[in-house]
């Protein structure tokens, strides 16, 4: 399916490996993970955390992403560590500014998404298409592979 996954990432590792932030790590980081998690189908390590993780994943977000076939209930917040930013080879922030930690020699990228918390499932559905959009950009640029077209009425 498509071209190997290259074995000269930054980290060393056989395959690349992502980690997405956001602040509370609850919505769009969360999101973005289950995305990418489901379209890479293992070839990808991924990873998301927060740098102050709230007590529970945005049920809105939870919502929206069951009503695309990704089960996001059992998922958890988890705080953003050292290890975590310094074990990816590219590490995505989602409007955490400089609370995010920067380290040298990580390819960074800052997607500017609105932030779903507080927000109910009909505003969330915008936020999640967009993060559909990019990790399946993100997937094709890593892997080399084109992952389908999301289902109509999503584009």
């Amino acid at each position: 399916m498509g071209n190997p996954v290259p074995t000269d990432t930054p980290t060393g590792s056989a395959k690349p490996s992502v980690l997405f932030v956001c602040v509370h790590n609850a919505g769009r980081s969360q999101m973005a993970a289950a995305f990418l998690t489901t379209l890479a189908e293992g070839r990808i390590e991924v990873r998301s955390a927060g740098s102050q993780p709230a007590g529970h994943v945005n049920p809105a977000a939870v919502e929206a992403m069951a009503e695309v076939g990704i089960d996001m209930s059992a998922e958890v917040p988890k705080v953003l560590t050292t290890e975590a930013v310094q074990a990816s080879d590219v590490v995505i922030t989602m409007g955490c500014g400089d609370e995010c930690p920067f380290y040298p020699g990580k390819r960074y990228l800052d997607w500017a998404l609105d932030d779903p918390a507080g927000l109910g499932v009909e505003a969330v559905r915008p936020i999640r298409d967009d993060i559909d959009r990019r990790v399946r950009d993100l997937v094709a640029e890593l892997l080399g592979d084109e992952v389908g077209e999301p289902p109509a009425g999503r584009r």
